[in-house]
């Protein structure tokens, strides 16, 4: 036992240095993109495992059109990056493949399919290692059903919390497990200006903190703490405090719902209650999500890769419509907003006329017959 607490003693001293070096870094920060001067835009697709390639195809074929012009004349271009699946990350023992990290990091921004996560074992997700390695610490995922005043955006915490270490906590068979959180000041910081930032250029006038301080007195504490530090700099926006149980409930109240707006959350935190949310406005599938950072950002759809459905032979019927609404966000991001209009509009356009509906089984359309519906749209 006392070799175990000693081995476990080192391990964290070793996760504590490189935590504190990463704090170190934030604190020099870092230069952002300009999407206005760069002579050529590349935009990375990456299909992803599962029912990603079926979707992804859908999106592709969807950018094509709308930067037909810009492609063409060299401004933009749509480059495949190759090798980022299970089967690759499992063979090399990498959440995400050198050689693929190193083509990935040519590129400004991503639209990406799901990755498959493997239960167990030392390969952390691609998501969380990509958030990592490019820096993506904010998570933005919008939420709107006009019709029930519901208008939300959600910024969550990207590159901290529980998972930045996930895949590295300590273990004693038969005894215990232990993992770790993080909070760091550089990191709570940024995200909160980008949420409080968000508020101020649309017009909101409330942010919800949202987070579980009572309980986890020091990370959530910090959290919390900073967040309301930062709030202080932007007054005509009212700040208030939420545990992350009790907001996953005012989710469901309707007396309560259309008076949120605006919400900045931890790691976890966020990534549960905005799947919530888009089950809210019509399931996983009909959400988007943004990962940005300073330099690069990542799109992608809010659900899994969806392996059940892909046993079941229904995978062709998986609905497109997160990763094309994670097209629409990427098209805002580069600055082509009225791109990122016509695409938002066409979509509107096919779930009212419905005449081409994805129900996500064999009874509705195809992703593809979804897809050749909304180009014609377009």
């Amino acid at each position: 036992m006392d070799k175990f607490i000693e081995e476990a003693a080192e391990h964290f001293k070793t996760l504590l240095k490189e935590q504190l070096e990463r704090q170190e870094r934030m604190e020099r920060a870092a230069e952002k993109t300009d999407f206005n001067s760069i002579p050529k835009l590349t935009i990375g697709l990456i299909e992803g495992d599962g029912i990603g390639p079926v979707i992804m195809s859908v999106a592709e074929k969807v950018l094509s059109k709308l930067l037909k012009d810009d492609i063409a004349s060299g401004r933009v271009e749509l480059r495949k990056i190759q090798g980022l699946t299970i089967e690759n990350r499992l063979a090399l023992n990498q959440a995400v493949p050198h050689s693929v990290l190193e083509e990935i990091k040519k590129c400004h921004v991503l639209l990406k399919g799901p990755t498959t996560t493997p239960k167990g074992g030392n390969i952390e997700s691609a998501n969380v290692c990509l958030r990592r390695e490019l820096d993506l610490y904010a998570n933005v995922r919008p939420v709107s059903i006009p019709e029930k005043g519901i208008d939300w955006c959600f910024f969550r915490e990207n590159t901290e919390g529980e998972y930045t270490l996930g895949s590295r906590g300590i273990e004693l068979p038969h005894k215990l497990s232990m993992d770790f959180k993080v909070t760091t000041d550089g990191g709570t910081r940024r995200i909160a200006r980008a949420a409080f930032d968000y508020a101020r250029a649309n017009g909101k006038n409330s942010v919800a903190i949202v987070t579980k301080a009572n309980i986890m007195k020091k990370t959530d504490g910090m959290f919390t703490s900073i967040a309301h530090e930062v709030g202080e700099k932007y007054p005509e926006i009212r700040v208030e405090d939420y545990y992350i149980d009790i907001m996953c409930a005012n989710l469901l109240n309707e007396d309560i719902r259309s008076k949120l707006q605006v919400f900045l959350l931890p790691n976890l935190y966020g990534d549960i209650i905005t799947d919530e949310a888009a089950q809210i406005q019509g399931g996983v599938g009909t959400a988007g999500s943004a990962n940005i950072g300073d330099r690069y950002a990542m799109f992608e759809a809010i659900h899994g890769s969806a392996p059940r459905k892909v046993q079941r032979g229904e995978g062709a019927y998986a609905n497109p419509e997160s990763i094309l609404k994670a097209a629409e966000m990427l098209l805002r991001h580069v600055g082509k907003p009225c791109k990122a209009d016509r695409l938002s509009k066409a979509l509107r356009e096919c779930k009212s006329e419905g005449r081409v509906t994805v129900t996500g089984h064999p009874n509705g359309a195809t992703a593809a017959e979804f897809g050749e519906y909304l180009l014609e749209k377009l």
